[in-house]
């Protein structure tokens, strides 16, 4: 089902309003710019939408809740040099999006745009791509390994943000759900180390317009991800 436009009656994919715990999200995660940052980069956006809705249908035999096709989408990406705004990171433009987020649309499938702020902050960039925020079919992945101070450089260290920073975030997305009455987004905030969220117990979970997602993963041996 593919999610209506705009308003009260606006549907997430799928179906309903509320985004949990009624359904999986299974998704190409990459870039537009081409395929060395993942599977959504490997094909056209029209392939991949054909190519994750097959991966969504395979995977609901596994699962009792509807499982959906999903976009994740880096949209800003950290970078080793400044750029022009000397923030070091790559932001693509709102028109270079529009491809995949009119498939997506069109395909009923659901996108994460996901932020690598680098020097910048998080509500900045959010700011940047409210316009298509005002979707019903987009929500946000937060990404702090890649949250510099104005001192690092990525890959120097693991990036660190503080609940306040993701607190106003969180604040912003959920201002632009009500201004549209649209259904809840989905905010995915990632998280492999202790260090990358100061004061996590301060962040605000409440916005009923958010279905507020931690992400944890493990990459490596067994005991790096007991590490996890």
């Amino acid at each position: 089902a593919s999610p209506t436009t705009s308003g009260k009656d606006a549907q997430l994919v799928g179906g309903g309003r509320t985004m949990f715990p009624d359904r999986r999200m299974v998704a190409l995660y990459g870039s537009p710019n081409g395929p060395s940052l993942g599977a959504l980069g490997e094909q056209s956006p029209e392939e991949s939408a054909q190519r994750v809705k097959k991966m969504a249908e395979d995977y609901q035999q596994y699962s009792k809740e509807k499982v959906i096709p999903a976009f994740e989408i880096i949209t800003t990406t950290a970078s080793s040099a400044p750029g022009a705004d000397g923030d070091y990171s790559d932001e693509i433009p709102v028109e270079q999006l529009k491809p995949l987020m009119d498939v997506a649309k069109k395909e009923g499938i659901y996108v994460v745009l996901d932020f690598q702020p680098g020097r910048s902050d998080f509500p900045s960039q959010v700011e940047q791509y409210k316009e298509l925020l005002a979707e019903p079919n987009v929500g946000v992945g937060l990404d702090p390994e890649w949250r510099l101070a104005p001192d690092e450089l990525p890959l120097q260290q693991i990036g660190t943000v503080d609940a306040s920073e993701i607190n106003r975030t969180l604040d912003d997305i959920a201002a632009i759900t009500r201004e549209h009455e649209l259904p809840q987004k989905a905010v995915v905030i990632h998280q492999f180390a202790g260090t990358m969220i100061t004061n996590r117990e301060q962040i605000d979970t409440s916005h009923q317009e958010l279905a507020l997602t931690l992400h944890a993963d493990g990459h490596g041996t067994p005991e790096l991800k007991k590490e996890t």
